[in-house]
C-alpha cells in the first residue's frame, strides 16, 4: 500500500515537473524556446507594473518590440540571472526605486530573480535598463 502511495506520489510529481518546462504561448501551443522569460517593472515596493512584458530567444518572440534584437544583447551576458555571490560586501546605494523581476526559463533553467537599481545589482541592472529601456 505504501509502496503504491509513494509511485502515485511520483508520478503525479512527474506530471507536474514536465508541465513547468514548456510553457505555453498565449495561443495554448508548447513553447520550445530555449529562453522563456516574463520581465515587469515597477518603482518599488506596493507601487503598480509600470512595464510588462515577455520574451523568448532562439528563436526570438515576445511581445517586447524588437525582441530579436533584445535576445542577442541579453544572449551575450554571462549567467544574467544567477543570484550574487554570497559572502561579497555590496554598496548599500540605491539609485532609484525602480526594480525589474524577472521569472521564467533560461536554458533549462528556472528564473526568478528580482534585480534592483543599485547595491550588487547595479551593473546588472544597468545592462538589462539599456537592453530594454
Amino acid at each position: 500500500m505504501v509502496v503504491r502511495m509513494l509511485l502515485a506520489g511520483l508520478a503525479a510529481a512527474a506530471v507536474a515537473l514536465t508541465g513547468c518546462s514548456s510553457p505555453t504561448r498565449p495561443d495554448g501551443k508548447a513553447n520550445h524556446a530555449k529562453v522563456v522569460l516574463f520581465f515587469d517593472v515597477n518603482h518599488g515596493p506596493g507601487t503598480p507594473v509600470t512595464s510588462s512584458w515577455t520574451l523568448n530567444c532562439d528563436p526570438a518572440a515576445g511581445t517586447r518590440p524588437g525582441a530579436a534584437a533584445a535576445c542577442t544583447a541579453l544572449l551575450k551576458l554571462k549567467m544574467p540571472f544567477a543570484a550574487p555571490p554570497s559572502g561579497v560586501a555590496c554598496p548599500m546605494i540605491l539609485l532609484s526605486n525602480e526594480k525589474i523581476v524577472v521569472t521564467g526559463r533560461w536554458f533549462g533553467a528556472r528564473v526568478h530573480r528580482v534585480v534592483v537599481d543599485g547595491g550588487c545589482d547595479m551593473a546588472l541592472f544597468s545592462k538589462l535598463d539599456k537592453i530594454f529601456g
